[in-house]
């Protein structure tokens, strides 16, 4: 006889040798054993799962002598016709070549036709998403209604092509990728009855390039038997098919996980100098920074997992470099890089520029991380927990100068910058100069400006707990007004830029729920350009303790200008500025430099 290749030599003929698609095999044998056989079946998978195979092994099912039976005799002739390709009753079609509107034309005219020998004409429609649509719809109603001695069974790797009416006449059944243990266990059987020594690496090897298909393995043992005779070791898989060794593959992902720039493209140069397929390269990792963040997530479960021993060891080990965030981030790196590789030009040079990244986004920190160090940093510096604002200069004027003379709702405005800091304290009674120097710039009726500022306040720290990033569009605004359940934010014009993004439905929806709960429900909010309003001289209220991060200032003449001067700027010194732990944390926590000090 002439040379059979393996994968034809091994194809199963039972529906027990039939290896990883339990959930169709079952399934079909409890229809037999019940006799409740559909009219139509459809096969969807990957190449080399096992689709054809099945429907052959249904068909035998089907047409063996006695049967329906599942239990059938090899060596029947009708299954032996079926199993050679020689049964007048068991029709293959391939839909590529024969998918026109006329093919399907002489297939309505010969299902008439009642079996020559068997008890079922069967049609094995091999890649049907080929078929036109118009021939479809020819096959529409011989589909639906076909006579009781034919059954239907269609093959496809693209199910989405097929057309939903023909889908609807069909029970589907959808073929998994086969793992890589029981393709790792069927090549060490066959290569057992082949007589053929194979390195348990080698197999692996040769189930990992298989990708879920039985029949590439198949093919690649076959392959490499004519390639290395009765020994096959994991090097000769390796260098006939372009793959990178396990070892290999585990150095570089140790090397990115280690932050080793040099080291991760002095092995991507190597695995490329030697021929290897770097798309594959960046599948396998891919692959295996999955397993790594599975194998964390998961603690360590390696029934998630398709990994050898050696490999499950090497997984432990590298899940103490990185966590499940830094994880994800070179996952994304790496996915948008395999997105990108079938158009790039040089594939070598993106994956170069890919590690790079992986390397960078391992310990790179997420926004919401940083702002929750921060707000760490504000509690602990206001606790008074080792950190200690430099002490200022003497001054002749009688006490500290409040960071900025403004009335106490644009005060207010500026402790909501803090949350923490304490609200400051309402003004002394004032003369009746005092009282119409401050009308001028006090809020409109309805609110007291005491009240509407510590209402601010209060309102401010109660959405910055909900959503920091909606507090600082906020921190520059001010209270205006509070009428009628209408609240009315201003934003100085120098702030003019916020207004925009604080004025969204979600915003007001946040305002809302938290003014309600702060006793004010059913409230509007309308946001204004603005100027904050100064404090006038007559006030002179007393001194406030400065926030946390405000920078203590020298006092000045603001006591006794006129109310609508503004203090002179006072110089800040860069070296005071730069020693200040909390400033140090921030510049080292964004990775960052002090460009310039301002007062």
């Amino acid at each position: 006889m002439s040379y059979q290749v393996i994968a034809r030599k091994y194809r199963p003929q039972r529906f027990s040798g039939v290896v990883g698609q339990e959930h169709v095999t079952q399934t079909l044998t409890h229809a037999i054993q019940q006799n409740r056989i559909a009219h139509a079946y459809l096969f969807c998978g990957p190449r080399g799962t096992g689709k054809t195979t099945i429907a052959r092994i249904f068909a035998k099912c089907l047409n063996a002598t006695g049967g329906p039976t599942v239990d059938f005799d090899e060596n029947d002739p009708r299954c032996r016709e079926i199993a050679e390709g020689r049964s007048l009753d068991v029709l293959e079609i391939d839909a590529a070549s024969n998918r026109g509107i006329d093919e399907i034309r002489g297939l309505r005219e010969t299902v008439k036709y009642v079996p020559a020998a068997s008890r079922f004409k069967v049609y094995i429609i091999d890649e049907v998403h080929m078929l036109t649509k118009e021939a479809f719809n020819a096959l529409l109603k011989t589909l639906e209604e076909p006579p009781q001695h034919v059954k239907f069974m269609f093959a496809t790797t693209e199910p989405e092509k097929v057309l939903s009416t023909i889908l609807s006449r069909c029970q589907r059944f959808d073929l998994r990728r086969i793992p890589a243990a029981l393709i790792v266990k069927h090549l060490q059987e066959i290569a057992r009855q082949e007589n053929v020594q194979v390195e348990p690496a080698a197999l692996y090897a040769m189930a990992r390039g298989a990708e879920g298909a039985m029949r590439d393995a198949q093919s690649a043992l076959d392959q490499l038997i004519s390639f290395c005779s009765d020994k096959i070791e994991e090097a000769d898989v390796l260098s006939m098919f372009g793959l990178t060794a396990q070892k290999q593959l585990l150095d570089l992902s140790g090397a990115v996980l280690a932050g080793e720039v040099e080291k991760a493209l002095r092995q991507l140069n190597d695995l490329a100098g030697h021929g290897k397929d770097l798309g594959r390269l960046l599948a396998d990792l891919l692959n295996h920074f999955r397993n790594l963040l599975l194998f964390q997530v998961s603690r360590g479960d390696l029934n998630l997992l398709e990994v050898t021993e050696a490999e499950a060891a090497a997984l432990a080990e590298q899940a103490k470099l990185a966590g499940a965030e830094g994880l994800t981030r070179i996952l994304e790196v790496l996915g948008d890089a395999d997105l990108r590789l079938r158009d790039t030009t040089s594939k070598k040079i993106l994956i170069e520029v890919a590690l790079l990244r992986a390397i960078e986004a391992r310990s790179a920190l997420s926004l919401d991380t940083v702002l929750k160090q921060l707000e760490q940093l504000r509690a602990d510096s206001e606790r008074g927990q080792g950190v200690s604002l430099p002490t200022p200069a003497p001054v002749p004027a009688p006490g500290p100068r409040p960071f900025r003379a403004e009335t106490a709702a644009a005060t207010s405005q500026a402790v909501a910058r803090y949350p923490s800091a304490p609200a400051p304290e309402p003004p002394p009674m004032l003369s009746d100069a005092g009282v119409q120097a401050g009308a001028q710039n006090a809020p409109p009726a309805g609110a007291p400006a005491g009240d509407l500022g510590a209402l601010w306040t209060s309102l401010l720290e109660a959405v910055g707990r909900a959503s920091p990033f909606t507090r600082t569009y906020l921190a520059e605004a001010h209270p205006v007004s509070l009428n009628k359940n209408l609240f009315t934010i201003g934003f100085d014009p120098e702030f003019e830029g916020h207004m925009g993004l604080a004025d969204t439905a979600r915003t007001h929806s946040l305002l809302q729920t938290k003014l309600a709960e702060l006793g004010h429900p059913n409230a509007q909010f309308k946001f204004i350009r603005a100027e904050a309003p100064e404090r006038p001289a007559a006030l002179n209220l007393q001194p406030q303790a400065a926030p946390a991060l405000q920078k203590p200032a020298a006092p000045s003449a603001a006591a006794v200008a006129p109310a609508k001067e503004k203090s002179a700027p006072v110089p800040v010194s860069q070296e005071d500025f730069k020693n200040d732990p909390l400033i140090r944390k921030a510049l080292e926590i964004f990775k960052g430099q002090i460009a310039e000090t301002r007062p």
